[in-house]
């Protein structure tokens, strides 16, 4: 079937002047320079033309400009239908919406500002067409949001949907911020709250609801702990917060003494997970995709009430780096293998 013929079945999108397919259309019905087609004139019409966008979709590659000055960073996420996420239990537009916030914690974790993206798409034949495109303005949101446009990407056949992205941002030169710089004696602290992506998840897993939740990329925080002194390490919270701490300690035989009573949960977390039979610091202190920033800093650093109000977003202190003790226990939180 031609895209001409597929026009003729779309209806048009109130107001937007997009068209909306039937739910029968699949994606073998749009055919590979089809979706590609769509794909074009959705990022034209969401898309705001960015000055870091040399040249974006339409050539073998897309070019992007940093300003003078400045280091580029890149990052590249996967999610992968079985493994992060389900149909089934999400909505297509928060799956969109995740796959871009995911890539963005990673830009926000080094200090980095958004320049563009790409996309690698993998979808089976079957998949309707009105999912793939819930999805892909889920991602454009986000994208238009935070300034990150789409720029490129690819598109493939696969058993299961995956959206693979890449993404890249620019820091100050020499002022990113890292993994590596925690130090013993160093307070450790996080924004936002934990447990709320996992506590979504479980709710939906028990048929209560879809997976609608998308947490915030913290990328002004981020700029703005990247040109504080006394920053140690930092990490986003992706795998889990135990997980995650791990990551940024352990490398350097250091370790953690935590306070779980002090770690920050979203309003009615507790009560929320006793009525589905769950451990609410098992959820806060295991659970992953909060995209929260977790970082340490010097003992002598700004107090936790300056600290919030300049990096714009509530900020809790939940521990401090220790010396290493030996080797280190299992930690909760998520891993692919």
């Amino acid at each position: 079937m031609r895209e001409s013929d597929l026009r003729e079945r779309a209806l048009p999108a109130g107001g937007g002047g997009a068209l909306v397919y039937p739910p029968a259309v699949r994606l073998r019905d749009l055919g590979e320079f089809g979706l590609i087609a769509r794909i074009e004139r959705a990022v034209a019409r969401s898309m705001r033309r960015s000055a870091g966008v040399v040249l974006g979709i339409g050539d073998d590659a897309a070019i992007l400009r940093a300003r003078a000055g400045e280091d580029l960073v890149v990052t590249i996420d996967a999610l992968v239908e079985g493994v992060h996420f389900r149909f089934a239990t999400q909505s297509p537009r928060a799956i969109g919406r995740r796959a871009l916030v995911a890539n963005l914690s990673d830009l926000a974790a080094m200090g980095a500002r958004p320049l563009g993206c790409l996309l690698a798409l993998a979808a089976p034949p079957s998949l309707p067409v009105r999912t793939l495109d819930a999805v892909l303005a889920g991602l454009l949101h986000e994208a238009g949001v935070h300034g990150c446009p789409l720029v490129g990407g690819n598109v493939a056949r696969a058993r299961q949907t995956s959206l693979s992205i890449t993404a890249a941002g620019a820091v100050a030169r020499g002022r990113a911020l890292l993994r590596r710089g925690a130090r013993a004696g160093d307070r450790i602290l996080v924004t936002g709250s934990l447990g709320g992506a996992a506590l979504e998840v479980a709710r939906a897993e028990r048929g209560v609801g879809r997976v609608r939740r998308v947490p915030t990329p913290r990328l002004a925080a981020g700029r703005a702990l990247a040109r504080l002194p006394g920053v140690g390490g930092c990490i986003d919270v992706s795998d889990g917060l135990e997980a995650d701490l791990a990551h940024l300690l352990e490398p350097a035989g250091l370790a953690a003494e935590l306070d779980p009573a002090r770690v920050p949960r979203p309003p009615g977390f507790a009560a929320a997970c006793r009525r589905l039979g769950l451990d609410p610091d098992r959820l806060a202190l295991g659970g992953g995709e909060d995209y929260e920033l977790l970082f340490t800093l010097r003992p002598g650093a700004l107090a936790t009430g300056r600290l919030a109000r300049r990096l714009g977003v509530a900020v809790a202190e939940i521990g401090r780096v220790v010396r290493g003790g030996g080797p280190a226990g299992p930690t909760r939180g998520f891993r692919h293998f």
